[in-house]
């Protein structure tokens, strides 16, 4: 028997994550999927050609950790677009959809709303004032040194526990679906992603993200298409046909039923709107175009295919719902007597393309399912290799003297490692639940990053000891709270009740790191904080205009 599967997504997505590929409890090998393999190998196939391509074009440090600066914005668009849309979104939201109905939209809509906070806050303004990563925008008018060991800190802390949480998941996901040991499919994201970045540096990383984004989004069309046809396209039939088999009835086009406690709702929202402006790996992407128009058309681009996407996850949980509900096929006998959907409701997406598309489309969703995990691993390991090598390395340890060669040795370097890391506590991590690794990533960027990058570019009074301070704040405070909360106390270490009582810790995070920022920077009288508010003018004018120096120098 296949015991149940649970995506990190779903017993994370309260505390504030829906991005990580990552299961827990054990997984009974299953038979070889042959035609998920072959399209698998057909995917990594042409994606190692696109690194062997990409390497070629790799001339510079700018070459390789934004493409040159080359990416259009309708390129950069489909690319984050495949950097947002893991297999966590496809498989978990389909499958929230699929046991709990309508109110599996919270989480896509959450998504989507915090979009427009990048549009209109932070991608033209990131475009000017960056370099490489978003630590130059944080730094740009305060000391660099610290400012830049806090924001790699931050940078690193999120890139570490996506890293994991992807890893195991994949492991898990691969075991069920190829029929591969879980050791041979850690080994073997790990190994993918290092080559991905190694060689082919944020061009074939750009290129990977892209690639799988029209495959997931191809997969999902087909399998939206097969379900309402079945009804004449009339999303008013399949609603009445799911209400009817469904055990809830009608309680499943009603609202409610995920997120009942107001304090978590609305901190699980406020996690989901301001984490995605402050994630890394997604900054990072602004820097590959060559300017802030094309950077606004890279969200409004990226906006619309997300949108898109979880229109049809929508589609696909109600599909799930009409077509596996009581069809024994999907489903297996318990000891106890009762039944269960093979591999858990998490699989509920799986199972249906084979439902609606025999077992052409399972292997193909399978693969792509996989292709997911690989597009997003590469986009995290390039952003903690850059916040090594150019904001540690070149701009802390080196004060902005070491050469292109010498940024890249260290890069490159730092891939390798973050690339056996990965690997190592993959393994490490295998039987246990990594679930709350997703709420602290997204908490951390949500409560650290975001308030530190909005303060630095719109604040004039921000100084760097305030900038530190306040992030830190954010950064310990999100990572105690969700240690002391449901998520970790009780779930992960089995105690009997919660010292911090809240799964969503944003909602006191966010401002705690706003409030000390604030207070900080009122009270430092420094030479330093007087430097720090006098750069705030030429910031602003490079801001809105890309007029100025790129990146400021130490003082």
């Amino acid at each position: 028997m296949v015991n149940k599967l649970m995506f990190a997504a779903l017993s994370a997505l309260a505390a504030g994550g829906a991005y990580a590929d990552a299961f827990s409890g054990e997984v009974e090998k299953q038979p070889t999927n042959w035609t998920a393999i072959i399209m698998f190998f057909i995917f990594v196939g042409a994606t190692l050609w696109i690194t062997k391509w990409a390497a070629s074009q790799n001339k510079s440090t700018k070459d390789f950790y934004t493409a040159g600066g080359g990416i259009s914005g309708f390129q950069n668009g489909l690319a984050i677009a495949g950097d947002f849309m893991s297999a966590a979104s496809f498989l978990g939201i389909s499958a929230m959809v699929f046991t709990s109905g309508y109110d599996g939209l919270i989480y896509s809509t959450g998504f989507l709303v915090g979009w427009p906070i990048v549009l209109f806050l932070v991608a033209e303004r990131l475009r000017n004032l960056g370099k490489f990563t978003f630590s130059d925008v944080a730094a740009y008018r305060l000391k660099q040194t610290p400012v830049r060991l806090f924001a790699a800190t931050g940078s690193l802390l999120v890139v570490m526990l996506y890293l994991i949480a992807q890893v195991v998941g994949a492991g898990k996901l691969i075991q069920l679906l190829f029929g591969m040991s879980y050791f041979s499919a850690v080994v073997i994201v790990g190994a993918l992603m290092v080559a991905y970045v190694l060689f082919g540096g944020m061009l074939a990383t750009t290129w990977v993200q892209m690639i799988k984004a029209v495959l997931l989004l191809g997969g999902a069309t087909f399998m939206s298409f097969m379900i309402l046809k079945d009804f004449g396209f009339s999303f008013e039939a399949m609603f009445q046909k799911a209400v009817e088999v469904h055990d809830k009835g009608e309680a499943i086009m009603a609202p409610g039923g995920l997120v009942k406690n107001p304090i978590d709702a609305l901190s699980l929202g406020l996690a989901l709107m301001f984490g995605t402006a402050g994630l890394p790996h997604i900054l990072m992407r602004f820097f590959t175009v060559p300017d802030a128009r094309e950077a606004r058309k890279s969200v409004v681009v990226a906006t619309g295919f997300i949108g898109y996407f979880y229109l049809l996850t929508f589609i696909i949980g109600f599909g799930a719902i009409i077509f596996l509900t009581k069809n024994p096929e999907f489903f297996e006998t318990l000891k106890d007597g009762s039944t269960a959907m093979v591999g858990g409701t998490n699989m509920a997406a799986v199972h249906l393309s084979k439902a609606v598309g025999g077992d052409l489309l399972l292997g193909f969703i399978s693969a792509v399912a996989f292709a997911t995990i690989l597009a997003v691993v590469a986009g995290l390991t390039l952003s903690g290799a850059s916040a090594v090598s150019h904001d540690i390395y070149s701009s802390v340890i080196r004060k902005g003297q070491a050469s292109q060669e010498e940024e890249m040795r260290v890069s490159k370097a730092a891939t390798l490692g973050l690339g056996v890391l990965a690997i190592v506590l993959g393994l490490a991590f295998e039987n246990q639940n990594v679930a709350f690794m997703v709420g602290l990533a997204f908490a951390v960027a949500a409560s650290a990053n975001f308030p530190v990058l909005m303060l630095s570019m719109f604040w004039k009074g921000l100084t760097t000891r305030g900038a530190v301070a306040g992030g830190f704040a954010g950064l310990i405070g999100a990572l105690v709270l969700i240690v002391l909360g449901p998520t970790v106390w009780v779930e992960v270490l089995h105690n009997a009740e919660a010292v911090f009582p809240y799964k969503n810790p944003a909602i006191f995070t966010i401002p705690l790191a706003f409030v000390v920022s604030w207070i900080v920077s009122l009270l430092d009288n420094s030479e330093q904080a007087k430097l720090d508010k006098a750069g705030f003018d030429a910031q602003y004018v490079r801001s809105m205009t890309g007029i100025g120096a790129a990146e400021a120098s130490d003082h």
